[in-house]
């Protein structure tokens, strides 16, 4: 996932107009904010941030931005992109500053102290972003330059800047009445405060529920890696000689896929699926449909149908419509699969004398035994040629025989969590590039999924270039005594999958701060990566069984082939279901009042959705959808078409053909957010996206 790890939204909007990286030292001040970083590469004193920092960092910088707003809005010369919109993208360095750090640690390493701030801050940036928006002469000036915009000679970058800004204040409600834009400030600073009360409560239920096992006959058909984490974990909580399980996927799954005591299996995935869902002080429900309400009233106010007509008109979609013809168009194919899949699975269950029909816990554990029947292929014989370090170097292999660029560890530099790890990315000359950190291990202190994010983004200032500080963030499983962390071959997509993202963050070319990518495009940079993890050429280069050094054999590389459509009927279903609940709560009209758990079952039983599978995610822990994904989980299935046709680009010439990537590159990666998404693609391509590669690898022709 894309920069917008959730609770990250909350600021983005303050982001948008405020990215200036200019310090000034102010002696005597012990806040690491008040100061120039004076660390290697001018990243983040992580060891010297305290929480006490953030709170008056955050209100200084609000109060620098709004001397810097009024002085804009002072000057009396006839409105210019120099004097208007170069300003306001340089605006409130500091809380640029301490935003990015502040959520880049709420999501990946907080606290009670953080979440306490989270709290108090996130109303006040919705009103300190409502000033910027609805500040009338401000809109004013902007207006003047939007409309003799064919006068000021603007470069193509400041061109689409300014259509996208003079759009964003727009849609933001710089053309409502006061009275109006009073009601809208007030939607917007409740739905922010509901949007991180959502986003707590899932981190909250998720690190709540343990299953604790003490018998050992309970961990029957376990990989002996699997147990040896969980006895792991219990020893960490002062339960030495037990084992613990959480709904955390790296240790969710394994036990699903493997433990053959079907009762413990429904026990842990029900406690994932109702997460959030039970009516107590953690329950998301209320959450949920007051945010729904709020978005639609929101929407109906800046004069949209629907909150998701609202977010899709700067995106490709452009509207619902478009939205659901793509799901829609894959949504038959992929429950047909899915009940083949069931069907062969069901076989195994009654083969085995089982006395039940398969539910949704117990699809994992009976898709492996049909992977090992088919394909004589299971996950513990995958694992050890996937060690942690050795998938990791194998992404920056492909990413230098790609693109040429290097990754060297940078020891002495300040960390954001003690499991993290920085790298210095150069271009093959020796230039800089930036630098990546890369933070893997599950912890109780990391919300759920992966995610990559910044805490410094590129952009030119004063003529120089501001390198890109880039971070990506997963929940892979922990070392075990002497056993590395070995990765599921999901979990070597996923690191494929945000390194994608890393790639093009540090890739970007933009002189400015303010960035406009369409949502439906973010997830082309990830997303087509993936197709490299397991190409044969390239699984030869980094999967090494992590004891003998050993290189995957062809047998099984040829297995991992063969297996390709292996899960793909569930694997769509699953995400398909989920985009369609996002699209189906946003494209509600207001008023909208609803009852959470009767909505999600109602459309998902309309829609045909089988009883044996959930949605990828359920209503009450759907973060996507509360903070930067909402009416844009689709944005997976979109980039799905864009990456699989993208990479026949690279298959028809040579997965590292060297013209091919560096087109990649200058068309689509580094101009992200200054150019026109679906230009970038055609540039790229020499035409405009078809569906037929994803239907192909997908299983869905």
């Amino acid at each position: 996932m894309k920069v917008i790890n959730f609770v990250l939204m909350i600021a983005m909007f303050v982001l948008m107009t405020n990215s200036g990286c200019k310090d000034k030292s102010m002696v005597g001040n012990t806040n690491p904010f008040f100061s120039k970083f004076e660390t290697p590469f001018n990243v983040p004193p992580f060891e010297r941030i305290m929480a006490e920092h953030y709170m008056p960092a955050f209100e200084r910088g609000m109060d620098e931005g709004r001397k810097g707003l009024e002085k804009i809005l002072n000057n009396s010369e006839a409105p210019t992109f120099q004097n208007t919109i170069d300003p306001l993208d340089s605006l409130g360095s500091l809380l640029t500053r301490v935003s990015a750090v502040f959520f880049s640690q709420t999501s990946a390493n907080t606290n009670d102290s953080l979440q306490k701030i989270e709290v108090e801050i996130s109303p006040k940036l919705s009103e300190y972003r409502d000033e910027i928006f609805l500040n009338p002469l401000l809109f004013e000036r902007v207006k003047s330059i939007y409309d003799n915009r064919d006068s000021f000679n603007l470069d193509d970058e400041q061109k689409f800047i300014l259509e996208n800004l003079y759009k964003d204040f727009v849609r933001n409600g710089a053309l409502l009445a006061a009275a109006e834009q009073d009601t809208l400030k007030k939607l917007n600073q409740d739905i922010s405060v509901l949007s991180v009360n959502f986003s707590q409560n899932v981190l909250s239920e998720t690190n709540k529920f343990k299953l604790i096992l003490d018998n050992a006959a309970d961990l029957k058909g376990l990989p002996e890696t699997v147990a040896a984490g969980a006895a792991e974990s219990a020893k960490q909580d002062s339960l030495e000689g037990k084992w613990i399980f959480t709904v955390h996927k790296p240790s969710m799954l394994p036990f699903l896929t493997y433990d053959e005591n079907r009762e413990l299996r429904k026990k842990l995935y029900d406690a994932y699926l109702t997460r959030g869902n039970h009516n107590d002080e953690l329950d998301n429900k209320k959450n949920l449909a007051s945010i729904v309400s709020l978005r639609a009233k929101r929407a109906k106010l800046l004069g949209y149908k629907s909150h998701a007509d609202l977010n899709l008109e700067n995106r490709m979609a452009k509207t619902p419509d478009k939205v659901w013809s793509l799901l829609d168009q894959l949504w038959k194919p992929a429950l047909k699969v899915a009940g083949k899949e069931l069907t062969e699975m069901q076989r195994i269950a009654d083969r085995e004398g089982a006395k039940f029909s398969i539910e949704p816990s117990d699809w994992w554990y009976y898709a492996e035994k049909l992977r090992k029947e088919k394909y004589d292929l299971d996950d513990s014989g995958l694992r050890p040629y996937f060690k942690l370090e050795n998938v990791r170097d194998g992404a920056f292999t492909v990413a230098n025989k790609l693109y040429g660029i290097t990754f060297t560890p940078i020891e002495a530099i300040p960390l954001p969590h003690p499991d993290a790890r920085a790298f210095e990315v150069k271009e093959a000359d020796g230039t800089l590039i930036g630098v990546l950190y890369m933070d893997f291990f599950t912890r109780a202190s990391k919300g759920q999924g992966a995610w990559c994010g910044s805490y410094r983004d590129h952009r030119w200032l004063n003529g120089a270039e501001v390198k890109p500080v880039v971070t990506m963030v997963c929940n892979f499983s922990n070392p075990s005594g002497e056993t590395p962390s070995l990765l599921s071959i999901d979990d070597v997509n996923t690191l494929f999958h945000e390194f994608g993202h890393s790639l093009q963050a540090l890739f970007s070319i933009n002189k400015y701060s303010m960035t406009s990518a369409a949502m439906d495009i973010i997830e082309l940079p990830s997303q087509i990566m993936e197709h490299w993890a397991t190409e044969p050429e390239v699984l030869k280069m980094y999967a090494k069984h992590y004891k003998t050094g050993e290189i995957m054999p062809d047998a099984l590389i040829n297995k991992i082939q063969k297996s390709s459509y292996f899960n793909t009927g569930f694997d769509n279903v699953e995400i398909l279901a989920a985009s369609m609940l996002d699209m189906a709560y946003y494209t509600l009209e207001a008023p909208v009042d609803i009852d959470i758990e009767k909505f999600e079952k109602d459309f998902l039983q309309k829609k045909g959705l089988i009883k044996e599978i959930e949605p990828r995610y359920k209503s009450t822990y759907f973060l996507h959808i509360v903070g930067g994904y909402d009416a844009g989980y689709y944005c997976y299935t979109w980039a799905a078409v864009l990456d699989n046709d993208a990479f026949e680009a690279f298959k028809e010439k040579g997965i590292f053909d060297k013209a091919t990537a560096d087109s990649f590159r200058k068309n689509v990666l580094a101009p992200m957010g200054i150019t026109d998404s679906e230009q970038s693609f055609v540039k790229f391509r020499g035409r405009e996206p078809v569906i037929k590669a994803l239907l192909k690898n997908r299983g869905l022709m």
